[in-house]
């Protein structure tokens, strides 16, 4: 164990992300947090995201430092990964590293290590060097309160089909999954690479200092409750992450480079009414093809909403993913974006009243902190579990229909599908309901984050903590 005997040593907290924007923005926002509160924060990845650091780093004061895969075989980021057989062969890799990170270690002398839960092997290199290793999962304590529950009682293996329904015992809500709804890791007797790796991250919390959780107690009481209280689990909420960045400034600038002016963006939204626009994104990682963006080009026209949707495809002259004439015809009511768009920056405009989504866990807390009912898509990973945090517990949302988890795909869904979850969340009377409960989800999100706030204590306690740590 480090000690320090002196009291007003500044703390240096490295942050070590997993290679892709959705893990490498939460943690920069934290690295801002920590820095607002007198931390020295240094934080670590590959060279392919120093474009998207130094514009989303402009105004804070992280030190950045870089490292390489030791192989030319793979990309250094993941969102540039499409190929299935590619995305495993680049979590395999990822040990390897953990020598660069070592030397870097070496080099700074940290008081503590934040890394992502795709890196288990950072704990033993914490322990070694003295220093305590806090883990950085990314999704909602509700899923992984769902992990801990099927890994403990094994509700899946109690139906006799894959679309059977089981319960989550003991949960403070009644919750309901099918196994088709659940990873590979849950249906497959073979291990895989993803397999051992959750069983490796799994070992490797149990030697750790304790899991930051970017949520907030409001939003999930219940089971913060659950996780630190009935399974033992040392955790801290600090979140929303993203409200650190307050200004239109910081929102445009998180992240990569926008595909679309942002001023073009907000003007085109200024000339909406209040609550009349879809925003509709899919994250950086997901990868339909073209029957399945076809669908929800006819799905979104169908609904008669104004909308903008954003689309991880290039502009060519043959997209056949679109009805011909579709911009056209649909120029004053939709606005296709084409790569990255800021995405706060738009869910915070007043004229947005809905937001689809695949439920990854930054656009599900990015959609709470705005204020907005959510259209759930989930794809794979963890978002089955945060549909149901959003359409069962919170009941803020509507599914979209996706039924099976199928890694960077999903499930296909027709467009009249999208239609009617569509109308259920912007127009009527159950709209206007959920819209309500949103708003004040959204209230209770800034609150958590200001001085007194739940975030904003837990955030204090576990500076004391790691303070704590140094001065045994």
């Amino acid at each position: 164990m480090a000690c320090d005997s002196s009291n007003q040593q500044q703390l240096h907290i490295i942050l070590f992300p997993f290679m892709a924007q959705g893990h490498i923005l939460p943690l920069l926002d934290i690295a801002k947090l920590l820095t607002s509160r007198g931390l020295k924060t240094t934080l670590i990845t590959t060279p392919s995201n120093a474009p998207t650091l130094n514009k989303s780093n402009q105004t804070s004061k992280i030190n950045i430092k870089f490292i390489r895969f030791p192989t030319d075989e793979l990309p250094e980021n993941l969102d540039l990964v499409t190929d299935k057989e590619v995305h495993a062969k680049f979590f395999d890799s990822l040990p390897l590293l953990q020598e660069p990170l070592e030397q870097i270690l070496q080099e700074l002398h940290p008081n503590g290590i934040i890394s992502d839960m795709f890196f288990p092997w950072t704990a033993n290199l914490a322990s070694k060097y003295g220093i305590p290793r806090l883990v950085f999962s990314g999704t909602s304590f509700f899923s992984m309160c769902c992990l801990e529950n099927l890994e403990k009682h094994q509700p899946h293996k109690t139906v006799s089909s894959d679309t059977e329904l089981f319960m989550m015992p003991e949960f403070p809500n009644s919750i309901a999954f099918s196994r088709s709804q659940l990873s590979d890791s849950f249906k497959l007797d073979q291990p895989t690479i993803f397999t051992k790796l959750f069983e490796n991250a799994r070992e490797a919390e149990k030697i750790s200092f304790g899991t930051i959780v970017n949520s907030f107690y409001e939003l999930e009481f219940g089971y913060v409750d659950y996780y630190r209280g009935i399974l033992g689990k040392k955790a801290w909420h600090i979140g929303p992450v993203s409200l650190c960045n307050k200004n239109l400034e910081e929102k445009s600038q998180r992240g990569k480079e926008s595909r679309i002016d942002e001023h073009k963006c907000i003007k085109w939204l200024d000339a909406k009414k209040p609550n009349s626009v879809l925003y509709v994104s899919f994250g950086s990682i997901a990868n339909f093809d073209d029957n399945q963006l076809l669908e929800i080009a006819l799905g979104l026209e169908a609904s008669n909403q104004d909308f903008i949707w954003v689309v991880r495809r290039e502009k060519n002259e043959e997209e056949k993913w679109l009805p011909n004439g579709y911009e056209k015809r649909l120029e004053d009511k939709g606005l296709i974006i084409r790569g990255w768009a800021p995405q706060i920056l738009i869910l915070d405009h007043q004229a947005i009243g809905g937001f689809v989504t695949h439920c990854g866990w930054n656009s599900s807390l990015e959609g709470v902190s705005s204020g907005l009912p959510m259209v759930t898509w989930p794809i794979f990973a963890d978002q089955f579990f945060n549909e149901k945090l959003i359409t069962d517990v919170l009941r803020i949302g509507v599914g979209v229909g996706a039924k099976k988890w199928v890694r960077m795909v999903g499930d296909f869904v027709e467009s009249g599908k999208i239609v009617r979850a569509v109308k259920e969340v912007m127009v009527g009377e159950k709209a206007e309901e959920m819209r309500i409960r949103a708003k004040n989800f959204g209230e209770l999100a800034r609150r958590a984050i200001e001085e007194g706030g739940s975030s904003y204590n837990d955030l204090d306690k576990l500076i004391e903590d790691l303070k704590s740590y140094q001065h045994c």
